[in-house]
Parts: structure tokens; C-alpha cells; sequence
């Protein structure tokens, strides 16, 4: 009797301690919550837990939370990438995979995510990326466990590629045996099979390679290298499964018939046309253009043969291309925001804002791209993408205002997610 009733108290007490979770103000010189267009003064969050608990003025602090002050910066929701290889690096990436194990990798992009969270990205989609196996989802398990800090990753496994596609190895001879960084499939069944192997290693998304690429050496990105029955048996195949498509297309053909035959998510979209853009609309499509990669490489790799192709494609179509995605901001097609981020130097990934905005977004788009638009995309905006009660603590402040500058975004100060901060101010 006495043991019971000694564990009744002790049970009670524990509960007691579980409830008396401290909770935290953070007081806002100025807030974008991306629930809507507006900057708002003087404002408060209150997190409790990893949740955001309450929002308003600062009657709602009471004595016993703890205080965090950015009065003297802008508050926003933590930033959203949808587009990155966290496992890719270098200019001659489609072999670099193999220089390192699969462990090693997992290490080196163990590494790289962090350095993003830092910089403000609190939850990326990882469009496939160069491994072996499936190292960027052990990191993914590693931090969900709360083993590190990082990003909240989704994203598919690999890119799926045709034999001699934009996913396979194409500057080898015949006898040489090499994994490529891409998963190659050919025909109905071996796709299949790969999607199931996709999301039974962990992909939430599945990544179809339907056009070539521009990066990749051997093969074009103005052809369409899956056959119709391919790609509609991969959509078919992941919507079963309830799992998006993320389809990577350059030619304006592969563009339209994914989109016609049910991809989520557009990527690149180089040689979109009028017709295109109506498609968006149509079926409710996300277009993710992915500028900075193309900026980057005409910056960095005019003497980079392993990238000669692609610099001689983005010197020849960049002024169309960014035409068209000009239009298709204006029109109102989807837009997020994915920097192709493979691991490049500091805030590359921030610039993507800077280029979205010389598009012809207002910053406030651009901002929206970042977070609210892609966490829609996502299907986790219930969870993240803005600063609204009951949502993950993902906050991130600048020193200043990023609607009247940018670029401020490549400077974040201040970054939390799930409630603990990771970068506070010094």
C-alpha cells in the first residue's frame, strides 16, 4: 500500500515537473510572420516547448518567461530551401560521390546542413542527391533522433535517370563499372521497383530526371529522355504510395507533359513557353527555377571543363529564361524558392532571394517564396513556412529590415528551430 501510494505521488510530481515547461518571449522590433504581406511593430512570440504558443503585444510577457530581445532586429519564420544536394560538391560532382564512402559522406553533408541551418535554413528538400546509397537520410534520422542539430530534411532518395541521362555516368568507356550518382531505370517495371526501393529507404519525395541536364556531361537538356509511359507510370506509382513528384525539366516538352501528367513541383523549368506557364495554373504546379546555380557558374566556372557545357548553355539562354520566369511570376504561377545549393560557399543560397526580386517579385514575395510558398509545397504548412500559433519555433531575425533590403537575408543574426536556439546574438 505504502509502495503504491509512494508511486502515485512520485507520478504526479513528474507529471508536475513535465507541465512546468519554461516558457520564452521573444520580443520583436519588427515581425514578418509570412501569414500575409504586412510587417508588424512591437510584437511578441511566446514558445513553449518547440511550439509557438501565443503572439501579441508585450502585455502578454508575464514575470516568469524568459526573455529574448530582438527590438533591435526583424523577426521571420525560418527559411525553406526546395531545392539541394547537401551530398554533392565540386564542379566534377558526378564522380565524386564514389571518392568517399557512403559513411563519409554522410559525414561531410552532416557538416553542410549545419552550416545552412546556421545561416537561417531551418528545413530543406533534398532533390535527390549523389550517393551509393542513402546518406543524406541517415543524416535526416541522426537529427530527428537529436543526435545534431540541423535542418528539417524531406526530399527524394535519388534523382531516376534514363541510361546515358542527365543521372547517368556518360564519359566512360563500356568496360569500365562505375556507380552512377544517379538511379538509372529503363522501362515501366525497373521504374517501379526504383520507387519502391525510393521510399522504403525513406524518400518522401521521388525525383524523375524527365529532360537532360545542364550539368551533367554527355547528354541534352532540350531532349525529353523518359517515354510518356514512363513518366506516367512513376507518377502513378508515387501518388499510390502518397508520395509528390518533383520532376527536373529544361525542354519545354518535358516540362508540359509533367506537369500535364501530375508532377508536383517543376524544376529549373529553363525553356518554358506560354503554354507552360498556362499548364502552372491549370493543374496547380510549382515552378522552382533555381537561378543561383546558373549565376554561380557564369561567376565561377568560365575555365571549368568538367562544367563547360552548362556554362555555355546559361550564356546562351539566360536571357530568354529569365524572360519567360518573369512571366510567369507576373501571371501568378507558384514560384518557390531552391538555390541548387551543392554545398557552395556561405549564403549562396541567399542570393536566390536578391535573383527572384530582379525576376520581378516584391521582397515580400521573395520572402514568401522562402518560406509560406515552399512549406505549402511541401504540404508541412500546418507545421512550418510562417510564425503562427501552434507551428514549429523555426525563427530566424536580420539586423535589418530584408523588405527594404534583400540581401539582409544573407546576413541572419538569429536562429532557432523547434525552440532551441542555434545562433544567438552576440
Amino acid at each position: 500500500m505504502k509502495n503504491r501510494l509512494l508511486l502515485s505521488v512520485l507520478m504526479i510530481l513528474f507529471s508536475l515537473g513535465l507541465n512546468a515547461q519554461v516558457k520564452i518571449a521573444i520580443i520583436c522590433g519588427k515581425l514578418i510572420t509570412a501569414e500575409d504581406d504586412q510587417v508588424y511593430n512591437n510584437k511578441v512570440i511566446v514558445i513553449e516547448a518547440d511550439k509557438i504558443l501565443e503572439i501579441g503585444n508585450r502585455d502578454i510577457i508575464k514575470s516568469e518567461y524568459e526573455i529574448i530581445d530582438l527590438s533591435a532586429y526583424t523577426v521571420l519564420p525560418g527559411l525553406i530551401d526546395a531545392h539541394v544536394h547537401p551530398l554533392i560538391y565540386g564542379d566534377d560532382y558526378q564522380v565524386n560521390h564514389i571518392k568517399g564512402s557512403s559513411a563519409f559522406n554522410a559525414l561531410r553533408g552532416l557538416k553542410t546542413v549545419q552550416n545552412w541551418l546556421n545561416e537561417g535554413w531551418t528545413s530543406i528538400r533534398v532533390a535527390g542527391d549523389a550517393d551509393t546509397q542513402y546518406a543524406h537520410f541517415e543524416i535526416r534520422d541522426a537529427i530527428n533522433s537529436g543526435l545534431f542539430d540541423g535542418p528539417r530534411i524531406y526530399g527524394a532518395g535519388h534523382y531516376l535517370s534514363v541510361t546515358g541521362g542527365g543521372g547517368d555516368i556518360n564519359f566512360l568507356s563500356p568496360d569500365q563499372s562505375v556507380i552512377a550518382d544517379g538511379l538509372v531505370v529503363d522501362g515501366k517495371d525497373e521504374i517501379l521497383k526504383a520507387i519502391r526501393e525510393e521510399i522504403k529507404y525513406g524518400s518522401d519525395w521521388i525525383k524523375l530526371l524527365v529532360t537532360g541536364a545542364f550539368m551533367s556531361e554527355g547528354d541534352n537538356p532540350q531532349n525529353v529522355q523518359f517515354s510518356d509511359e514512363e513518366i506516367i507510370a512513376a507518377i502513378e506509382e508515387a501518388k499510390r504510395r502518397g508520395v509528390p513528384v518533383m520532376a527536373h525539366a529544361h525542354a519545354t516538352e518535358g516540362i508540359n507533359k509533367a506537369i500535364k501528367f501530375g508532377a508536383r513541383s517543376i524544376e529549373h523549368g529553363t525553356f518554358l513557353d506560354d503554354e507552360s506557364i498556362d499548364l502552372f495554373l491549370e493543374h496547380d504546379a510549382y515552378l522552382i527555377p533555381t537561378v543561383s546555380i546558373g549565376e554561380y557558374g557564369l561567376e565561377n566556372w568560365k575555365d571549368s571543363e568538367a562544367q563547360a557545357k552548362m556554362y555555355e548553355l546559361t550564356v546562351k539562354h539566360r536571357q530568354e529564361s529569365w524572360k519567360m520566369y518573369s512571366k510567369a511570376i507576373e501571371r501568378g504561377v507558384k514560384v518557390g524558392l531552391g538555390s541548387d545549393n551543392v554545398g557552395f560557399p556561405p549564403n549562396f543560397a541567399a542570393n536566390e532571394f536578391r535573383l527572384l526580386v530582379q525576376l520581378g517579385m516584391m521582397p515580400m514575395q521573395a520572402i514568401l517564396a522562402g518560406t509560406k510558398v515552399n512549406a505549402e509545397l511541401l504540404m508541412k504548412d500546418q507545421e512550418i513556412g510562417s510564425i503562427r500559433a501552434g507551428k514549429f519555433a523555426d525563427i530566424i531575425a536580420t539586423k535589418n529590415n530584408p523588405i527594404d533590403d534583400i540581401t539582409e537575408l544573407a546576413r541572419v543574426e538569429f536562429v532557432m528551430k523547434g525552440g532551441k536556439i542555434i545562433k544567438g546574438i552576440e
